[in-house]
């Protein structure tokens, strides 16, 4: 949908920062200076972006942005950014769009023909890739995984069919759910699972399944988790088979 804009040598810009995952020292030079240049910050959580702005001595207005109401507030920006307002697009941690809002945002921004910069940084797929230490290029991101366990059962067979590591987000309430199905579904699979990234208390967690299992028990589960699973590169026939016979099958 476009808008009608009837100050054509206004229009302002957005501005897609990517903000640190854990560890607030984790933000270039260049975000800092564009969060100090802009009007308004549009902030998937202002509480945490305040948090942010606070550390480096930043005081710019907040806008709440986002998945429940991103419809109707990315409308309430474009009228801004048509008057001619430099706006500051962040998530809660990492790059907008990236299993974050923003997305809706930069397609009316395209539309619109308002200009707009990606300003990169952190990102928590990159980094738990990384970590994992399994085959880096290429890989598959899924974002988060399924919610029902079926569907998710049917993501775990998948992953095993790719060549190539795939990386996953998930909640700390449902992150032994998703490993009880991958034990029933990959028992042998290989995963890293990565927490606290980048801050002082950060874990990196690796093994099969039920190996995981048992760790992760031990532990207190708090904040979003990153799974990276090792794949096989198995035929989805393969998988689907291997899948329904007993654990020890896979090598």
């Amino acid at each position: 949908m476009k808008l009608k804009n009837n100050h054509t040598d206004l229009i302002g810009r957005l501005f897609v920062v990517a903000t640190p995952i854990g560890n607030l020292e984790d933000i270039t030079h260049r975000a800092l200076r564009t969060l100090k240049e802009v009007d308004l910050v549009a902030a998937e959580d202002t509480r945490k972006t305040h948090i942010l702005l606070q550390k480096w001595e930043i005081k710019k207005p907040l806008f709440t942005y986002n998945k429940i109401n991103e419809e109707r507030k990315a409308l309430k920006l474009m009228e801004s950014l048509l008057n001619g307002k430099r706006v500051a697009l962040v998530s809660e941690a990492g790059m907008p769009c990236i299993s974050d809002p923003g997305e809706r945002l930069i397609k009316k921004c395209i539309e619109n023909r308002i200009p707009f910069e990606v300003v990169p940084g952190p990102s928590a797929v990159l980094q738990a890739l990384v970590l994992s230490g399994f085959r880096a290029t290429p890989f598959y991101f899924g974002g988060f995984l399924p919610v029902k366990s079926k569907a998710r059962r049917a993501e775990w067979i998948e992953a095993t069919t790719r060549p190539y590591s795939s990386v996953y987000f998930e909640s700390p309430h449902r992150l032994l759910s998703s490993l009880e199905d991958a034990q029933a579904i990959i028992p042998d699979c290989l995963l890293c699972i990565a927490k606290e990234m980048t801050k002082k208390f950060e874990e990196v967690f690796r093994g099969k399944p039920k190996e995981l299992l048992t760790q992760l028990e031990e532990i207190k589960l708090k904040g979003e988790f990153c799974i990276v699973v090792d794949g096989f590169g198995y035929s989805k026939e393969k998988a689907q088979k291997l899948s329904t016979d007993p654990p020890n099958i896979i090598t």
